[in-house]
């Protein structure tokens, strides 16, 4: 193994025990058993090394993710839904310092232009691999309006439960839940159209 295969391996290791604003080139360092000017050479910064090790722990909880969905009667996506959900809340317990990493990531992205765009790049990615969880089609083979559509909303959904789940995992929805909901929520009646005429002349009761 190489140094930048093994400073990958230490920054992993890192994300995990340390999270991403508190790991240090030091802590790098003596994860990997490497050096200061290895993390230069091979990634041009530290930041650089933590976001390439991130989105490569994203992409193996992807696949880790989807590896375990295939069961799941395709022509269920109700039962499809409850399953990929219920796994999602099982890697929030299996891949905790990953789903931490990745909020402090957010936060220092708003610094950083290079962690930015590669966190934004990632999420393009992610886009059909979410998509599939659903659809049951490979990645490559998720048209891009599903990516747009299925697979931004379930990226919403997933980070909106990743971060219930992450501080009060005790009340927060199981994946039976999420799926209940949006059944729900698809059978709701359209929304009835307001009287603007009511609106306008002031001091209506929106109740």
């Amino acid at each position: 193994m190489g140094n930048r295969e093994k400073l990958l391996e230490g920054a992993k290791e890192c994300l995990y025990q340390k999270g991403f604003a508190r790991t240090t080139a030091r802590d790098l360092v003596a994860a990997s058993g490497t050096n200061l000017a290895s993390i230069g050479y091979h990634f041009g910064s530290k930041e650089a090394l933590l976001t390439e090790a991130m989105l490569e722990e994203l992409r193996r909880w992807g696949e880790e993710l989807i590896a375990v969905l295939p069961g799941t009667e395709e022509n269920d996506p109700l039962g499809r839904l409850e399953a990929m959900w219920t796994r999602l809340v099982q890697s929030f317990t299996d891949h905790r310092g990953l789903w931490f990493a990745t909020f402090e990531a957010f936060v220092e992205a708003e610094r950083s232009p290079e962690l930015h765009e590669a966190l934004a790049a990632g999420y393009e990615l992610a886009r059909p691999w979410m998509a599939t969880l659903l659809t049951g089609e490979p990645p490559d083979e998720v048209n891009e309006r599903a990516a747009r559509t299925i697979g931004s909303f379930l990226l919403a959904l997933q980070a909106g439960l990743a971060a219930q789940w992450l501080l009060d995992p005790d009340n927060s929805p199981s994946g039976r839940d999420v799926a209940a909901a949006l059944q729900e929520i698809a059978r709701m009646p359209e929304k009835q159209v307001v009287d603007t005429d009511v609106l306008e002349a002031g001091g209506a009761s929106l109740d």
